[in-house]
């Protein structure tokens, strides 16, 4: 079964906040500063589930995209993380991305971010993979996430140092979120939490509020290797579909295509290989030396990484091998210090010499390009409900998340969210009690659940071993604990995220973007658009294998394999998770072109042998 909440506690102790956000990365900082500068006179209260910056975005190696240099137009931009976006995106939101992008960036440079610049100032951007301009600010080479991390951390320390008397911002580390208290209309009236030893409360408390905000990071950890720190476990989208929030495009995981091969059988966080390294002039090779990627895409080893991932699975189909090469030794030992520090230091501790001998690389889970369903306000279907980074979706993704725009994002809808809430903060009303039945795994179940996701739903995926999944995943959820713990809360997170992710992907019988099906290997025209899940707070009859399929107002006639009904899925299964097709609007003014038509009235050649490599920077290692 599915938990409607966590097996907890009840609350030893209560406090009450205006705001609460939860999360300390770019997009959970970033809103918990602006709010409390538009909201000058209101208590703002940041929790993290362990320390400030243990968080991915002090992991980003790559950079920020945004129209910041000369020539280059937020539509640019727009059209090229159109083309990413498989056709999916939705064009408000990224309108909404693109055009307030430079002004987050140069308000985050105005806070203290120090970005690579030339002698006089000048931004060094550079490129990343779908790119057809250099538009990546970056700092440190490839430390840029860490700079970004330090600069909002230290301006979280100075705004929170004058907090008293209830005014102003505070911060709980060590604080796990477990689920939403709800008034008795369904809106928010604060979240309970277990502080972890170290914060300003021991054990499960509630604090009481009218707004929390959920920027808890994505759910790579439902993978057995992941770019994704230990803490990425999905908490935020869980708890909020607990609670009845809407949630989309579950289905779409980005497989980062260069993350580092330890090994067979290698588990947890993987070391990542940044873009930028391919867009320094790095290549990608097979076994026996050959530039597969050549003749494979007009971008080459630039492609977007949904193309390049694919890629990489193909050949080694092909080779019967377990990883590939990224080749970077003609690049020379001065880019790699002075360009690549940290990822040749990565390197060098697992005994690889980039500088000498090609890096094995292999695609591992990195960035989820769905998450909470959100407007262009950062706002939710629970009123009070926020969310923003990684845990959102807020439609700018679509099927594969351009190169860099993460970060972006990130400071972009939480800059939005804050406004909104200066607005008017919703009414405070007291939490009506939780009749929602408990549940809790067994922390063992992680182990099940990162084998069976790995094997399953990753980067290929199959309508019968989806199938298999699920029913793999209902028998995880049946064995039940009764002892709350941290892990045990994360496994059943975990389960929540597995669940609803497999069930869209059996769903979306088309290869869109980063959601491949080997058995559905082409685009479909009739699933240009998005899967919206819920979750009830009964159970309903029936099993994702037959399941209920109908139509509604919103839907059109589909055929739904795995369903066997031929009408579009709305579908209910046997835990109470529904799902439902909503149409993607074509945007009337936007025409994307293909690549390299593109690239013609750009500054970028999309020849992959152009003589002069062309610079890029990317994500979570690349953003």
């Amino acid at each position: 079964m599915i938990a409607r909440r966590l097996l907890a506690p009840p609350p030893g102790w209560v406090r009450r906040a205006d705001v609460v956000v939860i999360g300390s990365g770019v997009a959970g900082v970033t809103a918990g500063l602006s709010t409390h500068s538009a909201l000058p006179d209101s208590n703002v209260l940041l929790v993290t589930k362990s320390l400030l910056d243990d968080g991915s975005t002090r992991w980003a190696q790559g950079g920020i995209a945004a129209a910041l240099g000369p020539g280059d137009t937020p539509e640019q931009h727009l059209t090229d993380t159109l083309v990413a976006g498989a056709g999916i995106c939705d064009i408000e939101a990224l309108r909404a991305l693109v055009t307030d992008g430079p002004g987050a960036v140069r308000r985050l440079i105005a806070l203290g971010a120090s970005f690579d610049a030339d002698a006089g100032g000048v931004l060094e951007l550079t490129r990343e993979g779908g790119h057809l301009r250099r538009r990546i600010a970056h700092a440190g080479g490839d430390a840029t996430g860490a700079e970004v991390s330090r600069a909002l951390l230290f301006a979280l320390a100075e705004a929170g140092a004058g907090a008293e008397d209830g005014v102003g911002i505070d911060v709980i580390e060590h604080a796990m979120s477990l689920d939403l208290l709800l008034t008795a209309d369904g809106r928010v009236a604060g979240i309970t939490l277990h502080v972890i030893g170290e914060g300003q409360h021991d054990g499960v408390g509630a604090v009481h509020a009218p707004a929390v905000v959920l920027a808890t990071g994505g759910f790579g950890q439902v993978y057995a290797a992941t770019t994704n720190p230990p803490v990425s476990t999905g908490d935020g989208v869980a708890l909020a579909l607990r609670a009845g929030a809407e949630a989309a495009d579950l289905e779409f995981v980005q497989f980062h295509p260069t993350v580092l091969w330890l090994g067979t059988g290698a588990r947890g966080r993987q070391p990542l290989i940044s873009e930028a390294v391919r867009g320094e002039g790095a290549f990608l090779i097979d076994s026996s030396g050959r530039r597969f990627m050549n003749g494979a895409h007009p971008l080459a080893d630039l492609a977007p990484r949904d193309v390049v991932a694919k890629a990489i699975m193909n050949v080694m189909a092909e080779t019967g091998t377990d990883h590939v090469y990224l080749d970077g030794t003609h690049l020379g030992e001065d880019v790699w210090e002075h360009r690549f520090p940290t990822i040749r230091a990565s390197c060098l501790n697992h005994g690889i010499d980039p500088v000498r001998q090609p890096i094995p690389v292999v695609p591992a889970a990195h960035y989820a390009s769905g998450g909470v369903k959100t407007n262009l306000h950062g706002r939710t279907n629970i009123g009070g409900l926020y969310a923003c980074g990684e845990a959102a979706c807020t439609g700018v993704h679509g099927a594969n998340r351009l190169a860099s725009n993460s970060l972006l994002e990130g400071l972009v809808f939480a800059e939005r969210i804050s406004a909104d809430l200066a607005a008017g903060l919703p009414p405070r009303t007291p939490p009506a009690p939780d009749e929602r039945e408990p549940g809790l795994l067994d922390p063992t179940a992680t182990d099940q659940i990162q084998h069976l996701m790995t094997e399953r739903a990753g980067v290929l995926r199959s309508g019968p071993g989806l199938l298999a999944a699920a029913d793999a995943l209902r028998k995880i959820g049946d064995h039940q604990s009764d002892q709350p713990t941290l892990a045990a809360w994360e496994a059943t997170n975990l389960h929540t995220l597995a669940t609803a992710l497999v069930a869209a992907a059996a769903l979306r019988t088309e290869t869109r973007g980063s959601h491949w099906r080997e058995d559905y290997p082409d685009a479909s025209p009739e699933w240009v658009g998005h899967l919206v899940l819920t979750l009830d707070r009964g159970t309903v009859e029936g099993k994702l294998s037959g399941g209920v399929a109908r139509t509604d107002t919103r839907s059109r006639p589909l055929h739904n394999a795995s369903a066997g009904t031929g009408v579009h899925p709305d579908l209910t299964d046997s835990d109470g998770l529904t799902v439902r097709f909503v149409p993607s609007p074509a945007p009337d003014d936007i025409q994307p072109s293909s690549p390299t038509q593109r690239a013609s009235g750009s500054d970028i050649s999309p020849s992959a042998d152009a003589a002069e490599p062309q610079r890029d920077l990317p994500e979570r290692g690349d953003v």
